[in-house]
């Protein structure tokens, strides 16, 4: 199994179903096995959603990170809650949007930085109506017909 160089694993369904507010860059605790499982591209983060403990600490819950094929006995759980890492003041601003106003954290990349360490960039949410999700549907299939007619009318 060949490494990837960068790894980017999107939530798609993240940007249709939830109208996005705010977003931040969130370091990932991750055990050793987890990291290369990661790294081989191995991760799902679509099902996956942002919670705050009793602590004040936010977990990312239902992420789905694939056995590593190479481990022993020693290897992680799957779809554990992972602690994300962010500073005091940001940790506090989400905790008291979601609270107060009954906004959602969802995940939308799982990423590896430069220095190969993973990062997850998260956003405060809205879930959308139904009649947002179709304007949405609207929308794209506008561009797409715009977009045929533009390469038909050039060539």
């Amino acid at each position: 199994m060949a490494l990837q160089k960068d790894v980017k694993i999107k939530n798609k369904k993240a940007k249709f179903e939830y109208e996005l507010l705010d977003t931040y860059t969130a370091g990932i605790v991750l055990a050793g096995t987890e990291i290369k499982a990661i790294r081989e591209g191995k991760a799902s983060i679509a099902e996956s959603f942002c919670e705050f403990n009793s602590k004040g600490e936010l977990f990312v819950i239902n992420m789905t990170v694939q056995e590593y094929s190479h481990a022993t006995h020693f290897n992680h759980d799957p779809k554990k809650a992972r602690k994300l890492l962010l500073n005091r003041n940001e940790l506090k601003k989400l905790e008291k949007e979601v609270k107060n106003s009954g906004l959602t954290i969802v995940p939308l990349l799982l990423f590896t930085n430069e220095k190969g360490l993973a990062k997850l960039r998260i956003a405060l949410a809205r879930g959308k109506k139904q009649y947002d999700k179709r304007e949405t549907m609207k929308e794209r299939d506008t561009k797409r017909d715009l977009s045929r007619i533009k390469k038909a009318f050039n060539n």
